[in-house]
């Protein structure tokens, strides 16, 4: 039997079940207006057609009431607006449900990437020793963020997963049902989430989801690649930064982090209850019995008592689930072994922590912090500190001992930091050392940055530390330094000595959000790489095993789009004994959100790893002359996104024609949009999140593109195209940046914006844009040969086409909206209903973030 394309059963899975659904929906009664179901594709019709005559925004809205809704007031025109943003926000959560019920039917699950297609590979290549070898080290830590790029409310991710499994099995009367709770149930959040709510948030996906895939991944690993021989790495670490996440989030206090740690421990002690008293309905035998009640009452006083004591550990869960399953083999001929065997593994992942809670804050907080502690001990500073010179202040750092109590200290800033890390100690004691050790120090620089906070964490009665200190290097000039600053904690003696009681391994990360809003899409990632190579070479000249944890966003100006694809790309010259990374906002519930999609997307990262370390048979690295070409390409994208950057008019766009300052209004997550309390918009306190997410909203997508056609351009007029040829040909590490690339070029659309190029005062800027979007579409074309973008991905694609002429309309709104309190302020007047329309573009935001799914 012939098997369908991916394309083919896309359109016959998602888009014809969509077509229909969406028909359903459409005329299901949800508020007093009349037909607005009706009226939305007409509104959605005259949109198509008014883009493709190159009218603006204002012109299409107008025409539309002319045609259709003449008689309506201007009140009930922007009330229709409302309900269509509503109706489209519930179309985005249809279609994505649709997809999550046809995963398993449009990717292959034992295709290309799975453990399956692994094992084979492994077994016809006779190297399957050489697999097992690599996996009793290889890690892969997905670390959840609670980043605010998610929309979705709580209420309707459950719509969600229900309406996928109706949809899974045709249930006509169930679909129904959900898709009227749908419409109405509200999507705007009044209040921000506190940190803690949004960690309960993701716990829910530790609790439905992770639980149970990473199981099944370990589960087959030890079945069907090593077989008798037992699997002793625990293949998956998941980690969470909700309520750990101090960084520029003054709403994480240490109450909110050992809450968390908390929920996170008894969230894993109460599936551990319901998988024992499952599994007590079969092992009704002789011998076990007894031990399993008993096992099963401590777990439950555990996991359900008020109060935070703990009186059990993940040894003893796991010694007595080994011993049940030892009295089965041995007396009752193993009958359900393989059901303890499951509780077994996910013990020996999750233990007692679930996921581990890493603490972050900034480097300079924590110079605030111990300029603080100064003052407060001068027995334990006797010299100028402030006034030190690197040298010495590193010189001071690593022989500083001592014990500081947080109640004495009478700067705030200070008092926090240290209570944060001993509420680590305490996280330790109840979680244990797996629940929290792992300190990142955000926006780091220097040594003295790395040193700062190890002190700290000794001063805190802590002489031997059981916590990995983690620097972020994320600008293009903290890339630039980071292996000097490695080399320096490498030969420092209070720093070996810790490395070495922590197995000479060195976790460093490295942040692609703001490394590519610093430096530019092709300069981060370049910068990135080679910092990787760089580090790589250093730590192995010291013996230290490094490790690269990717602080990576949704779309690829935030370093997302293909991420396996990326990490299989990597080659030799960069350590990849572990795969770390974020997993943020939307990404978690699109790649992760269903038990199916996330074994898949864990299977596919850790057959990244795979893949470079066993099977890859390119060269270590690039040759000379391609080095060379992509360290021009780079530095050339680099001079132009700066002068890009520098350009007057680039932060009053911004601020003026896009969404940015309606980010914060969303309530979408607890954290504030921008580092610093200035009230005017400062570039480099500008959070990553909203700065991508507002020229996405413009369907520009500047930072996932700006810079690769000027650079390839250059090589063009100098006659020396063939040498960006030969890199293509030879590199799939740039052959994924550019595919990445193109997928942020699909999702743009000029049209929505072109009447901008007549504005007297943003002209020339949007402008400038285009001519580098259509520079770079071209470019990539001809470089690829394909004849249109994403032709390798061409259900990926039709994916995104259909998600972007869902939101259309609402982008069409969001536009109007935004011109008419341009119009509004220019003429001054009704306040009130400047705050409307405010109020329609921030509510126009949700759609579209989520449509999306990886925008932010």
């Amino acid at each position: 039997m012939m098997r369908h394309t991916k394309l083919e059963r896309f359109e016959q899975h998602v888009l014809s079940k969509y077509q229909i659904y969406n028909s359903i929906f459409m005329t299901l009664p949800f508020d007093s207006i009349s037909n607005t179901g009706v009226l939305l594709p007409l509104f959605q019709s005259v949109c198509e057609k008014g883009f493709a005559k190159d009218k603006n925004p204002t012109e299409i809205v107008d025409e539309f009431f002319k045609k259709y809704q003449e008689h309506r007031g201007p009140k009930r025109q922007i009330n229709l607006l409302f309900r269509f943003i509503q109706y489209i926000e519930r179309q985005v959560v249809l279609f994505d449900a649709i997809e999550d019920a046809a995963f398993t039917q449009i990717n292959n699950m034992d295709g290309h990437g799975t453990l399956r297609q692994v094992k084979e590979e492994a077994e016809a290549k006779n190297k399957t020793e050489e697999l097992r070898e690599y996996l009793q080290r290889f890690k892969v830590r997905p670390v959840l963020t609670a980043h605010p790029t998610q929309f979705y409310p709580g209420s309707v991710l459950g719509i969600i997963t229900d309406l996928a499994k109706a949809i899974e099995e045709n249930r006509l009367d169930e679909i129904k049902l959900l898709l009227a709770q749908l419409g109405k149930t509200p999507f705007f959040k009044k209040q921000k989430p506190t940190p803690y709510n949004e960690a309960v948030s993701l716990i829910w996906y530790l609790e439905n989801v992770f639980y149970h895939s990473s199981s099944a991944i370990y589960s087959y690993i030890q079945g069907n690649i090593f077989g008798e021989i037992p699997l002793e790495n625990r293949i998956l670490n998941l980690g969470f930064w909700p309520g750990g996440d101090r960084d520029g989030n003054p709403f994480v206090t240490t109450e909110i982090t050992l809450k968390v740690a908390n929920r996170l421990r008894k969230t894993v002690l109460k599936n551990y209850f319901r998988d024992l008293r499952n599994l007590r309905r079969r092992i009704t035998f002789e011998g076990v019995v007894g031990i399993s009640s008993e096992l099963e009452s401590r777990l439950y006083d555990n996991a359900y008592s008020e109060g935070d004591e703990v009186t059990i550990s993940s040894e003893e869960i796991l010694n007595t689930l080994i011993n049940i399953r030892e009295i089965l083999i041995e007396q009752h001929q193993s009958l359900f072994v393989d059901r303890v065997n499951d509780l077994i593994y996910k013990v020996r992942l999750f233990g007692t922590h679930f996921a581990t809670l890493d603490i972050r804050q900034d480097s300079r907080v924590h110079t605030t912090a111990i300029r603080g502690i100064a003052e407060a001990y001068p027995n334990l500073f006797q010299a100028d500190y402030p006034n030190m010179s690197d040298a010495e202040k590193i010189e001071f750092l690593s022989n500083l001992s001592g014990t500081v109590d947080p109640s004495s200290l009478d700067s705030e800033i200070s008092k926090k930091t240290i209570e944060s890390i001993y509420a680590m100690k305490t996280i330790q004691k109840t979680n244990g050392e797996e629940g929290c050790h792992r300190y990142i120090i955000s926006n780091n620089g220097s040594v003295v940055n790395v040193l700062e906070a190890f002190a700290m964490i000794r001063l805190c009665d802590w002489k031997t530390p059981t916590v990995d200190v983690i620097p972020l290097f994320e600008t293009v000039d903290d890339l630039q330094v980071a292996a000097d600053v490695m080399e320096t904690l490498y030969s420092n003696k209070s720093y070996s000595e810790h490395l070495s009681r922590r197995g000479n391994r060195q976790s460093i990360m490295l942040g692609f959000s703001d490394g590519t809003k610093d430096g530019g899409y092709l300069m981060a990632n370049w910068s990135i790489f080679t910092a990787k190579e760089r580090l790589t070479e250093m730590s192995r000249k010291y013996g230290v095993s490094v490790i690269f944890f990717d602080g990576r966003g949704g779309p690829p100006a935030r370093g997302g789009g293909k991420t396996h694809q990326f990490y299989a790309s990597l080659g030799n010259t960069i350590e990849h004994e572990e795969v770390q990374l974020t997993i943020q906002g939307q990404t978690i519930s699109s790649n992760f959100g269903t038990p199916e999609s996330c074994q898949y997307n864990l299977e596919q990262l850790l057959s990244s790893g795979i893949q470079n370390a066993v099977f890859s048979d390119e060269d270590s690295g690039l040759s000379p002359e391609d080095r060379n070409t992509m360290d021009r390409l780079a530095e050339l994208s680099y001079e132009a996104y700066k002068d890009f950057k520098s350009h007057p008019k680039f932060l009053p766009y911004l601020e003026q024609m896009s969404t940015l300052k309606y980010y914060a209004k969303t309530n979408i997550g607890s954290r504030p949009s921008k580092r610093g309390k200035s009230s005017e918009l400062v570039f480099s306190e500008l959070r990553a999140i909203p700065f991508v997410g507002s020229w996405s909203q413009l369907k520009q997508n500047v930072p996932g593109f700006f810079g690769v056609g000027i650079a390839m351009e250059q090589f063009e007029k100098a006659g020396e195209f063939d040498k960006i040829q030969s890199l293509y040909e030879n590199s799939s590490f740039f052959r994924t940046l550019l595919e990445n690339s193109m997928m942020s070029l699909t999702k743009s659309f000029f049209g929505l914006t072109a009447y901008m190029k007549e504005d007297p005062e943003f002209g020339e800027f949007w402008t400038l844009i285009h001519e580098e979007y259509q520079r770079t579409l071209a470019i990539l074309l001809k470089l690829t040969g394909y004849t249109e973008l994403m032709e390798d991905s061409l259900a990926m694609k039709a994916s995104i086409d259909i998600r972007e002429k869902i939101v259309l309309p609402l982008l069409t709104i969001q536009q109007y909206a935004l011109r008419e309190i341009h119009r509004l302020k220019k003429e001054g007047s009704d306040p009130k209903l400047i705050e409307t329309f405010e109020k329609m573009v921030t509510r126009s935001l949700f759609g579209n973030i989520n449509a999306s799914r990886n925008s932010a």
